[in-house]
């Protein structure tokens, strides 16, 4: 997903904003609700991107997903999370 950003500056700001999450990740972003509970989300690039993530209990960070916020969009990146969910391609959060 991140590759598929194509201005290469936002690219890298989303970049810096993972790079971040290595210190402190469980104090960074929102935890998110729902189906998408067990997740957080923090935001990127003046507020238009989410990075979604999960922190395991070791503090291993796994990112999967990154995207933009767009509220009753189709492309919207909580959207997209959620039928990732449903199609079995990223667990749902216990």
């Amino acid at each position: 997903m991140l590759e598929e950003i194509s201005d290469r500056r936002i690219r890298r700001i989303v970049g810096e904003r993972i790079s971040a999450l290595v210190e402190e990740p469980e104090k960074q972003g929102s935890p998110l609700f729902g189906e998408l509970a067990g997740y957080r989300s923090i935001r990127a690039v003046g507020q238009r991107y989410r990075i979604i993530y999960k922190v395991h209990q070791d503090q291993v960070v796994v990112v999967v997903a990154v995207g933009i916020r767009k509220e009753g969009d189709k492309r919207d990146i909580y959207r997209l999370m959620s039928r990732l969910i449903n199609l079995g391609l990223v667990e749902q959060a216990p």
